[in-house]
């Protein structure tokens, strides 16, 4: 790699807000605050909006759409007018 034009790569904690969880990784991202991680390291803290800990995906907590009752919904309002 070509030195002086990447941005810096270091560990960064990546916290989830609204889950209450983070983890920490290393990223080029950088955040103003900073925190103190369990290994008692002080090092940048980006806030997320959604994680793997509060992605309905990952948490299982997705809803699965009933597509055959909505169908029939839709037939029993609308099917008999043409």
């Amino acid at each position: 790699m070509k030195s002086g034009i990447h941005p810096p790569y270091a560990p960064v904690v990546f916290r989830d807000r609204a889950a209450g969880f983070a983890f920490l990784t290393r990223s080029t991202m950088t955040g103003e605050r900073s925190v103190e991680w369990e290994d008692g390291n002080v090092y940048p803290v980006v806030d997320v909006e959604i994680s793997s800990a509060s992605h309905p995906f990952y948490t299982g907590t997705t809803r699965v759409l009933d597509t055959a009752g909505r169908v029939e919904r839709f037939e029993r309002r609308y099917g008999g007018r043409r």
